[in-house]
């Protein structure tokens, strides 16, 4: 069974600070942050503004040492990856693998707003961090 992208669910967005990052995402977006989250296994914190729908993800590192850190160090702040909605991680990553994608995680990891998570390899989607996320 092929399991295709339902929406797509968040964009997230490398910041240094959301401390500083919040208020000018406030002022320019005219809505308010709704929700900040650590979430430990990503070494990110987390801000979510609701656009229509779609959500934006303010993402903050946690410490020297996580994937983020590095990101920002390499490309500064900006676009990090896009996320799509599934009904089901373990289905989307088993159908991406039968299609040839490589992905980063084998299975999927717990993410922010209660989200299982998993991505694709960069190198299997033209250089953009494509994040699948939903249900287990």
């Amino acid at each position: 069974m092929t399991q295709s992208f339902e929406r797509i669910e968040h964009v997230g967005i490398a910041v240094r600070s959301l401390d500083a990052s919040i208020p000018i995402y406030e002022r320019v977006l005219g809505v308010s942050c709704y929700k900040i989250e650590e979430v430990f296994d990503q070494r990110v914190r987390t801000a979510f503004f609701d656009i229509g729908g779609v959500k934006l993800e303010l993402l903050e590192p946690i410490g020297d040492d996580g994937p983020l850190t590095k990101f920002l160090e390499t490309r500064g702040e900006g676009v990090h990856h896009l996320a799509f909605h599934v009904g089901s991680v373990t289905d989307a990553i088993q159908s991406l693998k039968n299609r040839g994608v490589r992905m980063l995680n084998s299975e999927g990891a717990p993410g922010a707003d209660g989200l299982s998570i998993a991505f694709l390899n960069p190198k299997s989607t033209g250089g953009l961090l494509i994040e699948v996320c939903g249900d287990k």
